[in-house]
């Protein structure tokens, strides 16, 4: 089940551009002209879908840098206080984080290792809301192979994020 996710301006931080229809998003050291919003991530360099997501739903990112690929409830904390805000480090949030020094799977500031794979620049998501069921994959060679699967129990709709360090795009 393919969603078309887009992202929500109101979210972004200040010094990421929305771009292709709000389906790509790129750190800058430009400070953006958005306007003053509660929805707003103001010191992390995070920015959520602008859909909730229940049922089932896939879709892929195609990244060049350091990026966290979650999916949060809205309520993430939108503050300066870390642990509320950061993708996987609260209950609110799980992130698959791929930077250069590797990859892991964090939520609830719990970290996991994940399924050792080629390096890849694409990594596709499976979200089974009703079974609680998330599922992260490398999008390699055109085969999918799995990085990581959580089992829990969601209790509302969910947002797909990204942090960003670079460039992120939505396919």
């Amino acid at each position: 089940d393919y969603c078309h996710l887009t992202l929500d301006p109101n979210t972004a931080h200040r010094e990421m551009v929305l771009s292709e229809g709000n389906r790509k998003v790129e750190l800058t050291d430009v400070v953006q002209d958005y306007p003053e919003h509660p929805d707003r991530f103001s010191h992390l360099y995070q920015v959520l879908s602008e859909a909730g997501l229940s049922g089932r739903c896939y879709w892929e990112v195609q990244f060049d840098g350091p990026v966290e690929i979650a999916v949060a409830y809205r309520d993430l904390g939108r503050s300066d206080y870390y642990a509320e805000c950061a993708f996987g480090c609260n209950d609110k949030s799980w992130s698959l984080d791929m930077n250069r020094n590797g990859e892991c799977f964090r939520h609830g500031d719990e970290e996991a290792a994940v399924v050792p794979q080629p390096r890849s620049s694409r990594v596709g998501v499976y979200l089974d809301h009703t079974a609680g069921r998330l599922t992260y994959y490398c999008v390699c060679d055109t085969a999918l192979q799995l990085l990581h699967r959580e089992q829990t129990a969601f209790t509302g709709p969910l947002y797909a994020g990204l942090w960003v360090i670079g460039s992120a795009r939505l396919c």
